[in-house]
C-alpha cells in the first residue's frame, strides 16, 4: 500500500479509574491533486489523492484515535473531505458552511481528528462542487476492534472491498453547465416507437392512447431513470476490460463490501451463479439475509458474504438505466488464469408508470384531479414535439411492419426484472443484528417533501433550494420521524449526516435497521426514526451529486434548546400507520 500512516501506541492515564487505557493513533496524509488519466482512450484530468484514483483504502479499528491531515494541492480549487456515515464531532464531518468548519484553500491543510466509535464498511468524498465525481472518494473500512468477527458467521478468510463507482470523461462543472442548459441534455434513451408498439400489443390501442396522453399532458419522460448519461461504470477503480480481481481458495468464505462511489448512479448488483448473504447495511450489522441480488443506491453499503465453489465467478453491477456494468471479478487462486470478461445481456429497461408519480394506476379520465402544483417536476417546455411525433412514429412502423420486435421494457422503477424464482433484496428484508437501544415513539414527524422544477435543474426540499431554506431544528435527545415524501419522479438516496435512522420497514422498533442512505422511489414516502443525539448542524441531502448541487440539501441542527422550532412539524402520526419503505 503507497498511502503513509504511522501507528502508535499513546499511553493514557484514566483519571477515573486505576486501569491504564490504551489507544492507538492511527495516522494518514492525504494529498489532493490533479493528474492525467485515461481509462477510456482518451486522456482526461481527474483529482488524485496521493497520486491515486480513486483515492486509498483507509483502515482503521474500532477505539482507535483517528487523525488525518488533508493537504490540498490543487493549484484553484478549495477542497474538503466528509467522512460518509461516521460518527464523529461536527467540525470533523467535513462540509463546509456547517459547525464552522470552512473549505481547505490551495497550499492549506486541515487535520481532521476524531475518536472511533463504530466499525463496518464506510467511505470518504469531497463536498466541495464536483470533486467527488472528479476523483475525490474512496472507501474506508473499520474493523471491529482486534480484528474480532461480531458473530461467528461472520468469520471469513478473505476481506474485499468492491467500489462501484461511475466515470465520466466531461468534468463534474462541464457536466452541471450542460444539465443547467437543458435538464434534458443526456436523454439519450427516450422511447422508440416500438416501446409504444409494445405497449399497444399489451394493452390495446386505446388505453395506450390514454396513458400516453396523460404522459403527454404532464410533459415527462417515462424514461427519465438517470439525468446523465456517457459514464464508464468502475469496480475499485477500473473498467470492466481491466477486470478488477479477488482471489480465493476453495471453500473460503470471502467478504465482499459493496460500497456505491458514484456521483450519479443506482445499481443492480449480482454474481451469477453465487448465493450472496446480506450481513451488513450502511456500515450497521443486520440478520443474516440470503439473496441473488440486491439493489444499491448512490451512497448506500453493503456487505455480503459468499462462498465460492466454481473457479471463477463474475461481479455484475447494472445502471438501473441499463446503460451499462461495472464488472469485476472472484478467482479461485489454485486454478489457471480465466480468460477474461465476458458483457452480460443488459436486463430490460424499466418505464416509469403513473404509480411512480405517486399518481396509483390513475385513467387518463381523472385529468382533472391531478394538481399540476403538485408535481414539481413537470417540464412545460417537454414532450408536445413529442406526441406528434410519437403518433408519426407509430402510424409509419405500422404501416411498414405488422409483426415489429419490440425492444424489450417493464414497467415501474422498482422492476429490476430480477429472474423468476431469484430473491432480491428488500428494505423490509433488513433486521438490525443488536437490538436498538432506543425505542420510543416519536414526539414529532419532520415533513420533508422533494421535488424539483427540470425547466431549470433545480432539486427543491420543502419547495425551497439549500441557498434559501431555512435549517430544520430539533432538540438534542428528541426522538423523531424524518418522513420524506417524494413528489418528483426520480428516486433519490437521502443522507443524513452525523447520525443513523432507523429505517421504518415492517420490522419491530428493537429490529429496524440502522441506515444513513435512504431510497426514496419516485412518488413513494420513505419514513424513519432518528434519536437526535449528536449536537451540531448537520447536512441531510440526495446524494445524486447534481441534485445537491442543485438545491436539494438541509441543515439539521440539533441543539439544546428550551423548545424546537422544527419545519414544518406535525404531530407524529400513529406508528401503525406510518408507511414502510420498499424498493
Amino acid at each position: 500500500m503507497s498511502i503513509q500512516f504511522k501507528s502508535s501506541l499513546i499511553l493514557g492515564v484514566c483519571l477515573l479509574s486505576p486501569s491504564w487505557v490504551f489507544a492507538a493513533v492511527k495516522e494518514y496524509h492525504l494529498n489532493i491533486d490533479e493528474k492525467t488519466i485515461n481509462l477510456t482512450g482518451k486522456a482526461v484530468k481527474k483529482i488524485s489523492v496521493n497520486g491515486q484514483f480513486p483515492a486509498p483504502l483507509l483502515e482503521f479499528e474500532e477505539g482507535d484515535d483517528a487523525v488525518i491531515h488533508v493537504h490540498n494541492q490543487l493549484k484553484k480549487q478549495n477542497t474538503s473531505v466528509h467522512w460518509h456515515g461516521l460518527l464523529l464531532p461536527g467540525l470533523m464531518d467535513g462540509v463546509p458552511g456547517f459547525n464552522g468548519f470552512n473549505e481547505i484553500q490551495p497550499d492549506g491543510s486541515f487535520t481532521y481528528k476524531f475518536k472511533v466509535r463504530q466499525s463496518g464498511t464506510y467511505w470518504y468524498h469531497a463536498h466541495s462542487k464536483g470533486q467527488e465525481q472528479d476523483g475525490l472518494y474512496g472507501a474506508l473500512v473499520i474493523y471491529p476492534k482486534g480484528k474480532q468477527p461480531i458473530t461467528a458467521h461472520e468469520s471469513t478468510q478473505r476481506d474485499y472491498v468492491v467500489m462501484l463507482s461511475d466515470f465520466h470523461e466531461s468534468s463534474s462543472a462541464q457536466i452541471m453547465a450542460n444539465l443547467k442548459k437543458s435538464a434534458e441534455y443526456y436523454q439519450n434513451q427516450r422511447e422508440t416507437a416500438k416501446d409504444v408498439l409494445q405497449q399497444i400489443k399489451h394493452e390495446g390501442l386505446k388505453s395506450t392512447w390514454k396513458d400516453r396522453s396523460m404522459w403527454n399532458q404532464m410533459r415527462m419522460l417515462k424514461t427519465d431513470l438517470s439525468d446523465v448519461t456517457g459514464y464508464t461504470f468502475l469496480v475499485n477503480g477500473k473498467t470492466p476490460e481491466q477486470n478488477w480481481t479477488g482471489l480465493f481458495k476453495p471453500n473460503e468464505k470471502v467478504r465482499l463490501r459493496f460500497v456505491n462511489a458514484a456521483a450519479m448512479s443506482f445499481f443492480d448488483v449480482r454474481i451469477p451463479n453465487l448465493k450472496m448473504t446480506v450481513v451488513s447495511a450502511d456500515g450497521q450489522p443486520v440478520k443474516p439475509v440470503p439473496v441473488d441480488e440486491f439493489r444499491i443506491g448512490a451512497a448506500e453499503t453493503y456487505d455480503v458474504i459468499v462462498q465460492p465453489k466454481a473457479a471463477h465467478y463474475q461481479i455484475e453491477a447494472e445502471s438501473i438505466d441499463r446503460s451499462g456494468f461495472a464488472i469485476g471479478t472472484l478467482h479461485d487462486e489454485t486454478q489457471p488464469q480465466h480468460a477474461g470478461i465476458h458483457m452480460p445481456e443488459a436486463r430490460p429497461r424499466a418505464l416509469l408508470t403513473m404509480e411512480d408519480m405517486g399518481h396509483g394506476s390513475m385513467s387518463s379520465t381523472d385529468h382533472s384531479k391531478m394538481n399540476h402544483d403538485a408535481m414539481p417536476n413537470t417540464d412545460h417546455s417537454k414532450m408536445n414535439h413529442q406526441a406528434v411525433a410519437l403518433d408519426h412514429a407509430v402510424h409509419h412502423s405500422v404501416a411498414k411492419n405488422n409483426k415489429p420486435k419490440p425492444e424489450p421494457s417493464v414497467m415501474g422503477w422498482a422492476n429490476a426484472s430480477t429472474p423468476v424464482g431469484d430473491k432480491a433484496l428488500q428494505y423490509s428484508d433488513l433486521k438490525s443484528l443488536q437490538a436498538q437501544p432506543d425505542t420510543r415513539e416519536p414526539t414529532q414527524d419532520l415533513v420533508i417533501h422533494l421535488g424539483g422544477t427540470m425547466e431549470r435543474y433545480l432539486w427543491t426540499m420543502n419547495g425551497k433550494k439549500f441557498s434559501e431554506a431555512e435549517p430544520l431544528k430539533v432538540k438534542y435527545g428528541e426522538r423523531i420521524r424524518l418522513k420524506f415524501v417524494n413528489d418528483s419522479m426520480m428516486a433519490h438516496p437521502m443522507h443524513l449526516h452525523g447520525m443513523f435512522m432507523q429505517l421504518e420497514n415492517g420490522q419491530a422498533s428493537s429490529e429496524m435497521p440502522n441506515k444513513h442512505t435512504v431510497i426514496v422511489p419516485p412518488g413513494k414516502t420513505v419514513t424513519a426514526l432518528l434519536t437526535a443525539n449528536e449536537l451540531g448542524e448537520w447536512a441531510i441531502h440526495c446524494h445524486l451529486l447534481y441534485h445537491m448541487s442543485a438545491g436539494m440539501m438541509h441543515k439539521l441542527i440539533v441543539a439544546n434548546v428550551a423548545n424546537s422550532s422544527a419545519q414544518p412539524i406535525q404531530p407524529a402520526a400513529n406508528t401503525a400507520e406510518a408507511s414502510h419503505a420498499h424498493h
